[in-house]
């Protein structure tokens, strides 16, 4: 199949043709990246147009089940919902369990949905590198709402609010009695923070619900710029369905205030800007570890370091101008 017929595809809601869009972006070979890049470039204008929300929260807490419960809800309602599911890389072996259309079977099957679970790689933040790549591919197909669900340990949260409209933080009913887990700097990027599993204790979750609200306002947090009537802390058992309406009622509030202010395009732009010097960074670390010179000095200025003769910096600083002389 040719690039314009495969994007032609796409764009028609073919899910064998964006599953294999998908895998083209994540080939490491040179010539399927021109073609990726070429890809891209067609489907482009026909992207942009879906609601982006980043999921994170630790191991345990349901991240899973409460991407089914309103996936499934929101396609009753009409919806499309495309999931990218990032998972974990071995560092040893480079392996991943991969087993996110297990854990969400009968939103797997449904035809409104599609389900991409994708290894991390070694990435930096424990994100595909291809995420956001993947994520404009699915919008061109017609998925109006596309869940990026990170492994959530790490800077994968730092990633995701970077790449999506609304990051969504769970957490479980017990974190109201330690304050010493709310991370603030997680926190902040929370645009909505979800107790789950509130159906196993209602009483603790209704405190961590008071007691993350009050952490919030003590931290500055930028939802309090959100309208008076919304909290910015929900209690909700993605296991029950219950308070899932009232989740998407917050987010569709949410971006609604943001489009009408501006802030929804606005951070679009810087996401894209910072997605370009990603990517430029990532291209500049390859071409200088290649370079000649750098490579054949690399050896000797790394013992240095290792034996603490020589200071990282000043290593740093030597293996850039060897770099910069060619």
């Amino acid at each position: 199949m040719s690039l314009t017929s495969n994007a032609a595809a796409v764009q028609g809601g073919d899910r064998r043709a964006l599953a294999k869009a998908i895998t083209l972006l994540e080939s490491t070979r040179a010539d399927h990246r021109e073609q990726a890049d070429a890809l891209l470039d067609m489907l482009l204008p026909h992207s942009g147009r879906s609601l982006r929300l980043g999921i994170s929260g630790v191991p345990g807490v349901g991240k899973s089940t409460f991407i089914e419960a309103l996936g499934l809800r929101l396609i009753r309602q009409g919806h499309k919902v495309a999931v990218l599911a990032v998972d974990p890389s071995s560092s040893v072996s480079g392996g991943s369990i991969l087993g996110d259309k297990t854990r969400m079977e009968r939103l797997s099957i449904n035809a409104a949905a599609f389900i991409r679970p994708s290894p991390t790689s070694g990435a930096l933040g424990g994100v595909a590198e291809h995420t956001r790549e993947a994520l404009l591919v699915c919008e061109a197909a017609g998925f109006d709402v596309v869940i990026v669900e990170t492994v959530g340990v790490g800077q994968s949260e730092t990633a995701v609010a970077g790449m999506t409209d609304l990051f969504v933080l769970l957490q479980l009913p017990n974190a109201g009695d330690d304050l010493q887990a709310i991370k603030r700097g997680v926190m902040e990027l929370a645009d909505l923070v979800v107790i789950n599993k509130a159906d196993l204790d209602d009483a603790a979750a209704t405190r961590a619900q008071a007691t993350i609200s009050g952490a919030l306002r003590i931290f500055g947090h930028r939802g309090a710029a959100a309208p008076a009537a919304v909290s910015p802390v929900l209690k909700l058992s993605a296991l029950q369905g219950a308070g899932l309406d009232e989740f998407w009622t917050v987010v569709q509030a949410l971006a609604t205030q943001r489009r009408s202010s501006g802030a929804f395009t606005a951070r679009r732009q810087a996401q894209r800007r910072s997605w370009l010097w990603d990517i430029v960074h990532a291209r500049m670390r390859d071409v200088f570890e290649q370079h000649a010179g750098v490579r054949a000095a690399l050896p000797a200025v790394l013992a240095q370091v290792d034996a603490a003769r020589t200071s990282p910096t000043v290593a740093a600083r030597a293996l850039l101008n060897l770099f910069a002389k060619n």
